[in-house]
């Protein structure tokens, strides 16, 4: 049997990765703290706690696989226009600003999809959170499990 106290570290473990805003890798920091602190007095907080570790694990390995390929496209646009050869100083320094390169499409694609799938990390954190208040268990979709 569940009890509110149970039902509310679990919903503070799942809140706890928004301190991310506040505190660098707090999106880590504070559920392995809260969850460390709590997994042994039950199950249900041990549960919630390795899926939001596995959830932020699984989303940092996403980005920056995102990130390894949105970033060359970028570099490869901008060094497109700069001519190294005739490079003095910064008298002949010039970069091409003219149309736009599918690179620079295909960079700002994988950058939109970053921001989509940062709004939907942060509604999925709201659900599991809200989940955990109601006293069920929440799985993350696309959650790699790295604690078992």
């Amino acid at each position: 049997m569940l009890d509110n106290h149970q039902k509310n570290i679990a919903t503070f473990i799942h809140l706890s990765t928004f301190s991310r805003f506040f505190i660098p890798f707090g999106n880590f920091i504070g559920p392995i703290i809260l969850w460390i602190a709590n997994r042994d007095k039950s199950e249900f907080i041990d549960k919630h706690g390795k899926q939001i570790i596995n959830f932020q694990i699984s989303i940092l390995l996403y980005a920056t696989i995102l990130g390894t390929l949105t970033i060359p496209f970028f570099i490869f646009k901008i060094f497109n226009g700069i001519d190294f050869i005739d490079f003095n100083g910064f008298e002949s320094f010039h970069v091409n600003i003219g149309k736009p390169s599918p690179l620079l499409y295909i960079g700002g694609a994988l950058g939109a999809l970053a921001i989509i799938g940062f709004i939907i990390e942060l509604a999925l954190i709201v659900v599991a959170s809200l989940k955990a208040r109601d006293g069920q268990l929440y799985n993350y979709p696309l959650t790699i499990n790295f604690l078992k």
